[in-house]
């Protein structure tokens, strides 16, 4: 192919067309399409790194600024591209469809089969796929130099550029991750480059000398993304197969986690961005310890609020009391509430709680919910995740609390699920640091929970009541005799020197990263 000659010397002067040339048209749409896909993968790679590695904002930071970079590298070596640019144009289309459309795959794989370092293996994929990314966009450009007045050139590729980033911005998290999943998104989306490419050798079929061995490489990518789309469903299954021990009996995306119950046996278990939250063999034990003791100390609760806790296992418990007239749950994903209200055997794990008729379920951010709000309760159960990342640490700052406070009667009390004392030390005298912040007086205790091994929970209130000396209603797992034994820590989970959890530092979250990946080494 001839290099496309370079604009006059006086193109800035003149004036733009009236109409755009149906060949500008078609390439301004390839730009668009271009432009999706290059923040697609960026997404994908974000999200899949923060579903596996947790701590969502320093895995999007992390995949950005490597992102960007690569893309950096890829727009200077653009420059080395002299002849043939529709063809060099139609080859990186071609790579970066099947690289960046199986990115998605291969990573999760790679990381439920522990084939080597995976960390390296993201971003050795990214770095290659940024590349790619950024030799398009000059390619497009000196393509488009025929055909756009130079004054024009740069503003509508930018602009089309752009638009298809804002697109992709907006479906990604509302329409394709929650329906699609990753690996669907990503293969949809390399299917979209392969098909640019095979466009861009019909526009310029006249032109391009050695179209035969294109055209074969473009059909074959198409065919084997079409097969991958075709088969994604069993990647997956295969993927969650070799990360999880036990049968998967229910996996779904929403908006957002990854939510898998698996079941051994009489053994259900729920993973939540592959992170274990209940076993159904032991689950009584977390949900007794997380409930008891605050139902059964101070005046009996009348009104009782539980945020998190969409699985309704702590609802079950509230429900024994019969003086309790209404529950109010709080879960941000209804996903989870929906799952836990219609499937036969998680029905029967939570007594159907969640159908109950005290029982109001209500899907929304808990902050924004408690702000907005003003019913006040006798009692609440917050049951949050672990602060793996600064969305979640949030919840477990002197800004929440102090937000929580507003929402609670003279006489309230609540407990919060603080994570381990044995394992992240700090991390839960952290929080007991932070309620104390808050204003609350607190009572720390601990249960041992076999699936998790000794967990920490924490009863707050303004001014708390007499500890109690036994539960008032029928227990597998609490007595009389052990009751006073949940608020005596050991000398490895004594009390250390640990500074409160504010919204704009969260130190809490890189106290948990750093305790648990100590553990999990």
């Amino acid at each position: 192919m001839q290099e496309y000659p370079s604009p006059p010397a006086d193109a800035e002067t003149l004036g733009p067309r009236e109409r755009a040339s149906p060949l500008q048209v078609a390439l301004l749409a390839s730009v668009f399409i271009v432009a999706a896909c290059g923040l697609a993968y960026e997404l994908i790679a974000g999200a899949l790194a923060s579903y596996l590695l947790g701590d969502s904002v320093t895995q999007f930071s992390t995949i950005i600024g490597t992102y960007l970079f690569a893309m950096g590298i890829g727009s200077w070596l653009a420059k080395y591209i002299g002849r043939d640019l529709v063809g060099r144009f139609v080859q990186i289309e071609i790579a970066v469809g099947l690289l960046g459309g199986f990115a998605a795959t291969g990573l999760f794989l790679a990381f439920a089969g522990n084939f080597g370092p995976f960390r390296v293996l993201l971003y050795g994929i990214v770095l290659l796929i940024g590349i790619l990314v950024g030799l398009e966009i000059p390619l497009v450009m000196r393509i488009l130099k025929r055909e756009v007045e130079f004054r024009e050139l740069v503003s509508r590729v930018l602009s089309f550029d752009y638009l298809g980033a804002l697109a992709v911005s907006l479906l990604f998290p509302l329409v394709l991750a929650p329906h699609l999943g990753l690996v669907r998104t990503g293969l949809l989306f390399g299917l979209a480059n392969t098909l640019i490419a095979l466009w861009a050798l019909r526009l310029f079929r006249d032109q391009l000398r050695r179209r035969r061995g294109l055209h074969l490489a473009a059909w074959s990518g198409i065919a084997v993304l079409c097969a991958g789309l075709a088969g994604a469903g069993h990647v997956t299954t295969l993927a969650e197969g070799w990360l999880y021990a036990d049968d998967v009996i229910h996996a779904e995306n929403s908006p957002y986690q990854r939510i898998v119950v698996t079941r051994w046996r009489d053994d259900i278990r729920l993973f939540l961005n592959q992170n274990l939250q209940f076993s159904s063999r032991d689950e009584y034990r977390y949900h007794e310890a997380l409930v008891h003791p605050g139902m059964t100390m101070g005046p009996a609760p009348k009104h009782v609020l539980v945020l998190g806790g969409g699985d309704g296992l702590a609802v079950r418990e509230i429900l024994k009391y019969p003086q309790v007239e209404s529950v109010t749950l709080v879960d941000l994903d209804p996903a989870m509430t929906r799952l836990f209200s219609a499937a036969p055997l998680l029905r029967k794990l939570n007594g159907d709680a969640l159908a109950h008729p005290k029982v109001r379920v209500i899907n929304a951010d808990a902050a924004r919910w408690l702000e907005d709000g003003e019913q006040s309760f006798d009692f609440v159960i917050v049951d949050f995740p672990d602060p793996s990342n600064h969305a979640i640490g949030k919840l477990y700052s002197t800004g929440f609390y102090r937000l929580l406070d507003k929402r609670l009667r003279p006489q309230a009390r609540f407990v919060v699920q603080a994570t381990s004392p044995y394992y992240a030390r700090e991390s839960f005298w952290t929080v007991v640091a932070t309620l104390e912040a808050s204003g609350f007086q607190t009572a720390p205790y601990h249960a041992l929970v076999p699936s998790f091994g000794e967990w920490g929970y924490i009863l707050a209130a303004r001014a708390l009541p007499p500890l109690p000396e036994r539960i008032e209603v029928p227990t597998h797992f609490i007595t009389p005799e052990t009751l006073p034994d949940l608020f005596r820590f050991p000398a490895d989970m004594a009390r250390v020197p640990a500074e409160p959890n504010r919204m704009n530092e969260q130190t809490l979250v890189r106290t948990f990263e750093r305790e648990w990946r100590h553990v999990q080494r």
